[in-house]
């Protein structure tokens, strides 16, 4: 819809960096427009301050200017023909975006407990018994339990945590629900599982 007279944000020219908003991205076109180079960083040094009002949280950083001049400079399209007071040469980085990240190939077998529990219950297999895998079966039994109240669809019990541990340790974890404590469940637990079941 093309109304006479109104000036829509969608027909206009797309914001390099949006948190200056369009009037910082007009005095930055004006100034690459002026003819001298000392009238352009006259006017560039007024822009910088601008810019310093709108985005104040920059001044927590150490070099706080470095990015402010860094931002001018990607804002004029890389034209504004100044002697820079610093360094440019590394502004580019600011806006290019990293590398994706590379998922594992391997799917996970066991979606309600996640990569690591599993990696849990294979390190549980090759330990010694002892101290350290009492404390490790502890830690996982409760991780199990936390998990299956998040994404178990309210089946949480006691008796499944012992005996998912059971079966994926191939039988070499067994939990005596007679002494096994587990830790409480917080608000924040339930509350999950009180939003799955709605």
């Amino acid at each position: 819809m093309d109304i006479k007279g109104l000036d829509y944000n969608t027909q206009r020219e797309k914001l390099i960096m949006p948190e200056y908003g369009r009037e910082i991205q007009k005095m930055i076109a004006y100034a690459c427009e002026l003819p001298t180079k000392e009238e352009r960083l006259k006017c560039a040094q007024a822009i910088i301050r601008q810019m310093e009002t709108r985005n104040p949280l920059l001044k927590d950083n150490t070099n706080y200017e470095q990015t402010l001049w860094d931002h001018l400079y990607l804002m004029s399209h890389r034209e504004l023909d100044i002697d820079w007071p610093y360094d440019i040469s590394g502004a580019d980085k600011i806006l290019s975006k990293p590398q994706p990240m590379k998922l594992p190939k391997e799917r996970v077998k066991l979606r309600h407990y996640g990569r690591l529990v599993e990696e849990l219950f294979e390190k549980l297999k090759t330990m010694p018994a002892g101290e350290e895998r009492d404390a490790l079966t502890f830690y996982t039994a409760n991780q199990m339990k936390r998990d299956l109240a998040t994404w178990g669809h309210g089946s949480m019990d006691d008796e499944r945590v012992a005996n998912d541990l059971a079966h994926f340790t191939d039988g070499i974890i067994q939990l005596d629900l007679n002494n096994f404590r587990f830790e409480k469940l917080t608000s924040t637990d339930e509350g999950k599982n009180k939003k799955k079941k709605k």
